[in-house]
């Protein structure tokens, strides 16, 4: 329990508030100049009881507009965390204006933008939301499902948002609503009816399908399978780079459909010439290659460097994925030993 105290220095009104004791706090010290009163990040006490849901014990004449929206070092009101920590609803409606709403960051997160992030766009009123609230950026061009889709939270955005037009919105880097949830796993929350090849195969800057993400960032299964087909896994982004090279490369050949995953799609090369056997050579994955498709044809093919998969394995320290037959032989006494002195290569090749 608080101690009774005399002098404001004595009490700490941010730990009072966290830990849920405020009404231990003499009321005489409950004015606004002390509630609004910032701390070095300047976040006020009334930031922090909105970031814990004490909002209800304020006095009512510290949540109005003035103080609501007075901002911290990083521009965030009490408005944002409350929003964040999913206590928006403890405030009389009449204050989550459209106005009040849209009050931005350092950064340039609204209200929306932090509601919809953390799945609390349902504590707003009714009507508050347009198409034109949801297509409001931040710094980095992200929409209101773009945060939704990143956090993981596009089951909490109302159906009606969730359209093809909305979700095809690009941010500052070209990545639409599908790219940023393929990215982050959160493809399964976007309606399979949704999924098709034309969104799939939208374009960041960078030239990257939504394939191009699933595969890079390990989430390949996400995909519907009728769009894992050789025409789609191939396609390259502005460096080369070829969603079937990624699901190389991430481990995720096994999520491509058996009769997909072909001698012709595997000797694809990138701007390197590396093919997806490099690929997955380099990584450890030759394992999830059908054994049928190891052949001497898919081992020995050179990238434009000269580097074949059997010496990629090698270097990456897979050589047990290879077939035995291609399995480079232990090196014998007198290459151990010019190992040993630094060099690598027998002096007469």
């Amino acid at each position: 329990m608080l101690p009774t105290l005399r002098v404001m220095d004595q009490v700490n009104l941010h730990t009072a508030i966290r830990e849920g004791k405020l009404g231990e706090v003499p009321a005489a010290l409950l004015t606004i100049e002390n509630l609004t009163a910032p701390n070095a990040a300047g976040n006020t006490p009334l930031h922090t009881a909105a970031r814990y849901g004490r909002l209800r014990a304020l006095p009512a004449a510290v949540l109005v507009p003035a103080h609501l929206l007075r901002k911290n070092e990083s521009g965030y009101t009490a408005l944002h965390h409350a929003a964040e920590s999913g206590h928006l609803e403890q405030l009389p409606p009449a204050l989550l204006t459209r106005e009040n709403l849209l009050t931005r960051s350092n950064n340039a997160y609204t209200v929306f933008h932090v509601a919809a992030a953390h799945g609390h766009l349902d504590q707003l009123p009714a009507g508050v939301l347009t198409d034109d609230i949801m297509v409001l950026k931040t710094e980095l061009g992200n929409t209101l499902l773009h945060e939704a889709a990143e956090n993981g939270t596009l089951d909490r955005i109302p159906p009606a948002f969730l359209t093809p037009t909305l979700l095809a919105h690009h941010n500052i880097s070209g990545e639409t609503t599908y790219h940023v949830a393929a990215l982050n796993g959160h493809l399964d929350q976007i309606s399979p009816h949704l999924l098709t090849r034309e969104n799939l195969l939208l374009r960041t800057t960078a030239g990257d399908t939504v394939l191009h993400a699933a595969a890079i960032s390990g989430h390949l299964d996400q995909i519907p399978p009728d769009e894992l087909v050789r025409d789609n896994l191939i396609i390259p982004s502005r460096s080369g780079y070829t969603p079937i090279h990624a699901a190389a490369e991430t481990g995720q050949l096994d999520k491509i459909p058996r009769d997909q995953l072909t001698f012709d799609i595997l000797v694809t090369r990138n701007d390197h010439g590396d093919t997806p056997v490099h690929a997955a050579a380099f990584a450890g994955h030759l394992g999830q290659i059908p054994p049928d498709l190891l052949t001497a044809e898919l081992l020995n093919i050179r990238n434009y460097d000269g580097i074949t998969p059997v010496r990629t394995a090698e270097r990456s320290g897979f050589v047990g994925q290879l077939p035995p037959l291609f399995r480079p032989k232990p090196p014998g006494f007198v290459r151990r030993l010019l190992k040993r002195v630094g060099d690598t290569q027998v002096p007469w090749g």
